[in-house]
């Protein structure tokens, strides 16, 4: 909607002109009015609201939910491990027989099922101490998760003044448009009337103009900080974002200098800062995992459980089908001077191959087996000796990392001291200028209105007045930007 403004101000400023220019930026204020008119945004919703969309927020908190994982992954690795499969064969042509074990040329199919337990009994704690480690990195990656938010916080916050600033260099442009535009009008009539020269009046005219563009640039300086805003946010940016200004900037609660001495701050912030806690209970991971590595060195000891059975339909048993009678003789037996033939009578048997019943394989296949099993590293390339090497540098890495952040956490704390102490020197120069350049423009506007200053020099005065004012403001919000950031070093939160 802005950008339709600026270019109807920029056609309308083709035509008429200054008159136009004027028309314009009266549409513009009309417009900001509908605005502020629409629902505000305070610090607090804007920082809750970030909390919930920020991308940067979601991102850490997926690395904390991986951390979670794997430390819910590492504890519950304790449990024996336990599988169970079945499989199952076809095969034709020449093969061996899973029953008998014989070369057989047939076709068969074969089922096998069967369930498989291993627990580790000792390792040297290798699992106790990596689910310690686990569990060290997923208390970091909180840390790490609350640093991503404080930081988002202090964002919104810096960005929120920021947007107050440039909406002040809004007002105080506006003042200024308005009374060159009423300068210019009464100029005129002293032109028309004969009392002054027509070059006043166009001095007066650049002037406005001048003005005009100060104006345009610090309403776009509010819009690109509110850009700014809605990227932290994640708000689309077609959403309207106008912040609730609070009734006076100098109420705002600012720490005395005496509360954030740097060495006083930086004590407190080793204590609240989440990213120090983290890289602390990263260390903490980081000796775990060597402790752990360190286990495998040694031998291990776990056991195992076996169940197995299996069916095979070539699995046969023979069946009598019937009885076939027979006579045989078996000698010759003589008696009284007379033989006899011995005769044996009985009955031949009929059978059949019947495939063993399913029940009947399962039961009788089914096979158990418990065992004991000891792993003895001797030789594997000294793989695991490098990696118990690997996990102690890690340590001594992330030691250093710990000190490079303190170091760079004291730096920035004394830094931020430094800038704050400027700022305040620099706030009571720009106040005092502002009452020295007030005073002068209320002695140049007098000696104006009675002829007795050029419209050059009177311009100059205005000008410098108006300079200061901006001066003054926005050394205002530095100062409070400068005591709120050490604010936040030390309390890691931070409120307007």
């Amino acid at each position: 909607m802005l950008s339709s403004q600026l270019l109807y101000f920029w056609k309308v400023m083709k035509i008429s002109k200054i008159p136009g220019c004027i028309l314009a930026l009266c549409i513009l204020f009309a417009n900001s009015a509908t605005v502020k008119a629409q629902d505000t945004w305070t610090l607090q919703r804007s920082v809750d609201y970030a909390l919930a969309n920020n991308i940067s927020i979601k991102q850490q908190d997926v690395q904390k939910r991986f951390a979670a994982l794997t430390y819910q992954q590492s504890k519950l690795a304790q449990i024996p491990t336990l599988s169970t499969g079945v499989q199952a064969t076809y095969g034709s042509g020449r093969n061996i027989d899973p029953y008998t074990n014989t070369i057989i040329t047939q076709s068969y199919f074969n089922v096998g099922a069967g369930a498989n337990a291993n627990v580790t009994l000792f390792n040297w704690f290798y699992r106790r101490n990596q689910i310690a480690a686990t569990n060290y990195e997923s208390q970091a990656q909180d840390r790490f998760l609350e640093k991503a938010k404080n930081n988002v916080s202090f964002n919104i916050a810096a960005s929120f003044l920021q947007i107050l600033l440039n909406m002040e260099q809004v007002h105080i442009s506006e003042l200024q448009v308005k009374l060159t535009a009423s300068q210019l009008e009464n100029t005129k009539k002293l032109v028309i009337a004969g009392s002054k020269p027509e070059s006043d009046q166009a001095d007066l005219e650049t002037k406005l103009a001048n003005d005009s563009v100060n104006l345009i640039t610090a309403q776009n300086n509010v819009i690109m900080s509110t850009l700014e805003m809605k990227a932290y946010l994640n708000l689309g940016f077609d959403v309207p974002y106008v912040p609730q200004v609070p009734g006076n900037i100098t109420e705002i609660a600012i720490p005395r200098l005496d509360e954030v001495d740097p060495e006083m701050v930086f004590s407190a912030a080793q204590i609240n800062n989440p990213a120090i806690k983290g890289d602390m209970l990263r260390i903490k991971s980081l000796e775990r995992t060597y402790a752990s590595q360190k286990g495998l060195l040694y031998p291990s000891l776990s056991a195992s459980g076996n169940l197995n059975t299996s069916y095979a339909n070539s699995a046969k048993n023979q069946v009598i089908t019937g009885y076939t009678p027979f006579t045989q003789d078996i000698g010759e037996v003589a008696i009284g001077g007379t033989t006899y033939t011995v005769k044996s009578t009985g009955q031949t048997p009929s059978y059949k191959l019947v495939t063993i019943p399913f029940s009947d394989q399962i039961n009788n296949n089914f096979r158990q087996s418990v065992g004991l099993s000891l792993n003895i590293p001797i030789l594997n390339g000294w793989q695991q000796r490098t990696a118990v090497k690997q996990a102690k540098l890690n340590i001594e890495t992330q030691k250093l990392t710990l000190d490079q952040d303190l170091q760079q956490l004291r730096r920035d704390i004394y830094t931020a001291h430094a800038n704050a102490m400027a700022a305040i020197q620099k706030f009571s120069a720009a106040s005092k200028g502002v009452a020295s350049s007030q005073r002068a423009y209320d002695f140049a506007t007098k000696r104006f209105d009675l002829g007795l200053m050029n419209t050059i020099d009177y311009i100059t005065t205005q000008n410098n007045l108006f300079r200061a004012q901006i001066d003054k403001v926005s050394a205002q919000y530095e100062y409070i930007f400068r005591m709120k950031l050490l604010e936040f070093y030390r309390d890691q939160k931070v409120s307007l």
